[in-house]
């Protein structure tokens, strides 16, 4: 199945979905390769365009991640995490490049300025935060360069320089990789402007975005938790996302060393929902069970609350890690009542 036909049309638009792989800090070694193996065909089966590889300290190269997901299906796209204090930039695009050559398979990338402090001090990064992003668009601009194979690559910023670098073998135009990067900041959101990039946020509750200030080539990163009856769904994810004192407690400790404006926004809106009853929902974020606002409820419920992201024109959608296959099965139901609802022209793909 083409990405084309697997995409939901909305108006002149498409709405990609992305799921996200597990975390090998999860599992052990033969467990890992075989629950990666089996997310991906989950993923690749509900319709989802690619999957989010995350990339930090304690995780598995993010490369080998790929190549597994590759393998294990037909058309699923990677969608990369890369940090510029792990790799050169030649070495991103030889990577996107040779996965390219080997599997004529495209790739995204979600390019990623920050981390967790701990990781950036043992890398002896200090780059302030709006810096890392001037870094992150001078690193970008040499990948992206590298893989038009138009000439030999000159580059001389502040923080990354190449002087007549070529790429070989070049990569074919029509796998030239998506590339997204994290807006929830104003430094984002620049660098996003200036790389042509997606730009990805965490979002705010559906009703906080005006239909009259339409997002263009922009994306939200959301969990959702949804079944048919509203109590079936809080069922699941009060199962899946118990309180956790410990984590409460590590949350507390990351808002007040962490310089990330994601972190702190999120941080924002849970105060002014704190007491209110909301299909969007911060409580895995709070206990630090994970890194992204839910949406839980029945579909209808959920779809409409989706139907305010699409008319506010968000059109990539990266999910968390799906606990199990229904979870993706039951994105596919809500996203396609959210463009009846919205009254958006849907193609045959289950999303």
């Amino acid at each position: 199945m083409s990405d084309e036909n697997r995409r939901t049309d909305v108006a002149n638009l498409s709405v990609r979905v992305f799921s996200t792989a597990p975390q090998s800090s999860d599992f052990d070694a033969p467990a890992y390769l075989r629950r990666l193996a089996q997310v991906a065909r989950w993923s690749e089966d509900a319709g989802c365009t690619g999957i989010l590889i995350y990339t930090d300290n304690s995780l598995i190269d993010p490369w080998l991640a790929a190549q597994v997901v590759i393998e294990s299906t037909k058309s699923l796209c990677p969608l990369i995490a890369v940090q510029p204090v792990y790799m050169h930039p030649y070495s991103v695009a030889k990577m996107t490049a040779s996965l390219g050559y080997l599997y004529g398979r495209k790739i995204y990338l979600n390019m990623v300025a920050g981390g967790f402090r701990g990781d950036l001090a043992a890398l002896c990064d200090e780059t302030p935060h709006d810096e890392r992003y001037v870094r992150l668009t001078e690193y970008t601009a040499i990948i992206k360069e590298l893989l038009s194979g138009n000439r030999p690559c000159t580059f001389l910023g502040k923080y990354c320089k190449v002087q007549d670098l070529s790429l070989k073998p070049a990569l074919p135009a029509e796998l030239s990789p998506g590339i997204f990067v994290s807006g929830s900041s104003e430094s984002g959101m620049a660098a996003a402007d200036a790389l042509g990039a997606t730009a990805v946020e965490y979002p705010k509750p559906g009703e906080e975005y005006p239909r009259s200030t339409p997002r263009e080539n922009s994306g939200i990163r959301i969990g959702i938790v949804t079944a048919e009856k509203t109590e079936t769904a809080w069922e699941i994810a009060h199962k899946r996302f118990p309180g956790d004192r410990k984590g409460q407690i590590m949350h507390a400790m990351a808002m007040k060393v962490s310089d990330s404006q994601w972190h702190k926004q999120l941080s924002e809106i849970e105060r002014d929902l704190s007491g209110k009853s909301s299909i969007y929902w911060l409580w895995p974020f709070k206990n630090y069970s994970t890194f992204c606002p839910y949406l839980v409820g029945s579909y209808e419920e959920v779809s409409g609350e989706l139907t305010k992201y699409l008319r506010a024109g968000f059109t990539n959608y990266i999910l968390d890690i799906p606990a199990e296959e229904r979870d993706l099965q039951s994105v596919g139901v809500v996203f396609q009542w959210a463009a009846e609802k919205a009254r958006i022209k849907v193609s045959a793909a289950k999303t």
